[in-house]
């Protein structure tokens, strides 16, 4: 599998490309600003691309607005973005276009690395990977502006995972109950929403995230700065 790494950071940028590497994984660019990402993303074609925010010679979000025009180039292409906070606008833009191959994580799950590569096989797969404090806050901020549709909070602990873009069978081995019960709580989520149901596990994720971060839409603050 093809990849291309953004990061400014010497040696993380390294420790990236021998941690992808070690797993088996051809590394075919690894760059540190944002015109050469660009170039990149049009010179190797990856299969997949791990994207620091923040790159020169900016030094604000150009990573991500990078990611996203080469998004728009080539329709689908798998994005795992990461940053060193949360920022919840970053999640807002990567889930614009609402189609898969995405993932934001913060730079500290690198540190772990079989977590850090399931994710950017799950991406590259065309799947969700966001990272479990940007879920939090997100679900933080619609509780605050709205009572969730009445979710119990069992089917909060769910929907969580749900949007970490966990299996029902992950879910279930967490929650330590039946794939049975995960998928009644899931139906019931969905209908609590008002959203379609779906069996596919990144169109009901993307969902059930869209719907989540609908309420920040109006929000007119400055982009913030990582």
């Amino acid at each position: 599998m093809r990849v291309v790494v953004a990061e400014d950071l010497f040696l993380l940028r390294d420790g990236l490309v021998r941690l992808l590497e070690a797993y088996g994984f051809e590394v075919v660019a690894a760059v540190e600003t944002g015109p050469e990402l660009t170039r990149a993303f049009a010179e190797a074609e990856p299969d997949v691309a791990v994207v620091d925010v923040r790159l020169p010679p900016s030094l604000t979000d150009e990573g991500l607005q990078c990611a996203l025009a080469a998004r728009r180039a080539r329709p689908g292409l798998p994005v795992l973005v990461l940053s060193q906070h949360v920022e919840q606008l970053y999640a807002r833009e990567l889930l614009a276009d609402g189609t898969g191959g995405i993932g934001y994580l913060l730079k500290d799950r690198v540190f772990d690395a079989d977590q850090f590569v399931d994710a950017v096989r799950r991406v590259a797969g065309g799947g969700t990977a966001m990272d479990p404090q940007v879920i939090q806050q997100l679900l933080s901020r619609r509780s605050r502006d709205e009572p969730m549709g009445g979710l119990t909070p069992r089917e909060r602990e769910v929907i969580e995972l749900m949007a970490q873009g966990r299996s029902n069978a992950a879910i279930a081995a967490q929650l330590v109950i039946t794939e049975r019960a995960i998928a009644k709580h899931t139906s019931n989520i969905l209908r609590k929403l008002g959203l379609a149901p779906s069996d596919d596990d990144n169109r009901r994720v993307l969902a059930v995230l869209a719907y989540l971060d609908r309420g920040d839409r109006g929000d007119t603050a400055d982009r913030p700065q990582r």
